[in-house]
């Protein structure tokens, strides 16, 4: 019996290591190897034909802190993701609980909300380009109809980045709907009946009941949307290059001018390992401070 017992536990183990397998094989190749082989990389200097790359510690890291560029692109993506994750989300459920509701053509309210997230990016922002085009663009246009003068909104750096985060809203808002719309249909019919035996208006429903219920989608939502404010790229490519004078510059587009313009390889590393401590810092601190709050049944 014991040896039966042994066998079929040992079986259990190799059927659980098979499962487990394909994930872990892709995480180890895409993610646990390459960051570790960045975190190397940052630990040393820069190589050229006559000066060899050599181990040098931490101070690229120190180079990174001393280099204002640095503390500019922060900022710069402190100001973007407190704006474009909280605006996002709120948008994104008041979105949902619109298309949610029973109103007239609910599919094309649904799709027309959803519609921005499928336009490829480099193609969302030439369409932006021709609301922000000075002189020619929808905005010019517009303002022009009540005598405002021309505005170049991706030539200021007091408007650039404003520019760039009203696009980053309005692309991503539908994405974000459509988590908050999934989960409203879970929601049972019957909770809606009692709040309104109960005599519960609409806001108290919504706060008391609703709210409640999707934190476990808010959660996921606010961490995907953390993650998306570190990775936008493709948008100041077409829109702004980083400029003007470092006004859109992110921290993604940072990485890639100092690998790929700049020929900086280990900087670009440094940088690349303080933001996959960052961001595992303040995903760790928001499931850690919402979980407490996430009613997951």
């Amino acid at each position: 019996m014991s040896a039966h017992a042994n066998l079929e536990r040992r079986r259990q183990a190799i059927y659980g290591w098979l499962l487990l397998s394909p994930a872990a094989i892709l995480l180890t190749l895409f993610a646990f190897y390459p960051s570790v082989a960045t975190l190397w990389s940052s630990l040393f200097s820069r190589g050229t034909r006559r000066n060899p790359t050599e181990f040098v510690g931490t101070e690229n890291y120190a180079e990174l802190f001393a280099d204002p560029t640095f503390w500019i692109v922060v900022k710069n993506n402190l100001l973007y993701a407190g704006v474009t994750i909280p605006v996002s989300i709120f948008i994104a459920l008041s979105m949902a609980l619109w298309a949610n509701g029973k109103i007239r053509a609910r599919g094309f309210v649904r799709t027309a909300y959803f519609t921005p997230t499928v336009l490829p990016m480099i193609a969302a922002a030439n369409l932006w380009l021709f609301f922000y085009t000075p002189g020619l663009g929808v905005l010019d246009q517009i303002g022009s109809l009540f005598g405002l003068p021309s505005v170049n909104w991706l030539g200021q750096p007091e408007t650039a980045l404003w520019a760039i985060i009203i696009v980053t809203i309005w692309k991503e808002a539908g994405f974000f709907m459509i988590f908050y719309l999934a989960a409203l249909q879970t929601i049972p019919e019957d909770l809606k009946e009692a709040a309104d035996i109960e005599g519960a208006s609409r806001w108290t429903y919504t706060r008391r009941i609703v709210l409640p219920l999707l934190m476990p989608t808010t959660l996921f939502i606010a961490v995907n949307a953390m993650i998306n404010s570190v990775k936008l790229i493709d948008h100041l490519f077409i829109l702004t290059k980083g400029g003007p004078s470092d006004a859109s510059k992110l921290i993604l587009y940072y990485i890639y001018e100092m690998a790929f313009a700049f020929f900086d390889a280990p900087s670009a590393a440094a940088m690349t390992m303080m933001v996959i401590a960052v961001l595992g810092i303040v995903a760790a601190v928001q499931f850690l401070y919402l979980d407490k709050r996430t009613h997951y049944q």
